[in-house]
């Protein structure tokens, strides 16, 4: 396996060492995300796309770089940190290694539903969230559905925090995420996204955690034959502009931008609840059993994990977000 520097450093090759470009009277924007072309995200990304040619009549263009070409989710905020790729999406877990107060969505039952979790991201909170991601050069753009994540397993169900002792499950990089499972009872591993095909499929994990077009998409229900919907966490996705790239706009492109990004928002929810409804469907179909345990237990046995956190800045945050009806 090539280590992530020098992926990093080939990607940034291949981008010519250069975000935001001017191409005759065209300023263009590279995007690279690790996602495939069918999945919601790509898709709510071609909308923006579409829109940013729509509202500039031509006058910027956004090329898009999907499914990994260009690395996965670490290495493209590394490039899109030092300019040399302008746009790019990503989970907020892992976003917390290089802003803190990300962790707060990593967080077990820190929001009710998922209509509780997009008023919080769409409120003055969210936007705050947004603007925290510029003390690591980046500037936030908006954020994506990304559902709720819950447990799937190889070969068996998990019904109580107790069905997870012992149990190998695959988390994304998130120390966050790691103390959550050790609080429901089980051992965390960290495994990147695309490895984790083959990791399940010869018992390097017992299970993973995740939303359900993305258990899917992935096909990991070919080897997971197991799905509880326990929604323990709702990590939405963001989408992130190098500082370089965005400040390199003139107040126009600015506008047109940021219109363009909240048009692919509103459009990518709608095509999130659409892919959520197919995905079970699909999974179901296909021998998985789909299971609702009751939440109460798993927010129980994360209760001491929250509240660890109380008189800090994530504590307060947490407090903050579950006060909004």
């Amino acid at each position: 396996m090539i280590p992530h520097i020098y992926r990093a450093l080939a990607a940034a090759l291949l981008l010519s060492l250069a975000g935001c470009m001017q191409r005759g009277d065209v300023t263009v924007l590279k995007l690279a995300h690790a996602l495939d072309t069918g999945h919601p995200v790509h898709l709510g990304m071609v909308h923006m796309a579409e829109r940013l040619a729509f509202y500039s009549d031509g006058r910027m263009r956004m090329d898009i770089y999907p499914s990994g070409q260009l690395g996965a989710e670490r290495e493209l905020v590394e490039l899109v940190q030092i300019g040399s790729l302008d746009i790019t999406k990503v989970s907020t877990s892992p976003l917390e290694a290089f802003v803190p107060v990300m962790k707060i969505f990593s967080l077990p039952y820190v929001f009710r539903s998922r209509e509780h979790c997009l008023r919080v991201l769409d409120s003055e909170i969210g936007q705050r969230l947004l603007e925290s991601v510029e003390l690591a050069r980046l500037r936030g753009l908006g954020y994506y559905d990304a559902g709720s994540r819950s447990f799937y397993m190889v070969d068996t169900p998990v019904e109580t925090p107790a069905d997870l002792a012992g149990k190998k499950i695959r988390v994304q990089k998130s120390q966050t995420s790691v103390r959550m499972i050790a609080a429901l009872g089980g051992s965390a591993t960290p495994i990147s996204w695309g490895e984790l095909y083959t990791a399940l499929q010869q018992g390097v994990v017992d299970g993973a955690e995740n939303n359900p077009p993305s258990f899917y998409r992935s096909r990991h229900y070919e080897t997971s034959k197991y799905y509880a919907l326990n929604e323990h966490t709702m990590v939405p996705d963001i989408l992130l502009m190098s500082l370089r790239s965005w400040e390199s706009l003139d107040p126009q492109q600015k506008e047109w931008l940021q219109k363009s990004v909240d048009d692919s928002v509103a459009y990518q929810r709608k095509l999130w609840m659409e892919a959520t409804e197919e995905a079970l469907e699909t999974v179901a179909e296909a021998g998985v059993v789909v299971t609702y345990p009751d939440k109460q237990p798993f927010m129980d046995a994360v209760a001491g994990m929250k509240a660890s956190y109380d008189g800090t800045e994530i504590g307060d945050l947490m407090h903050e977000i579950e006060a909004v009806e």
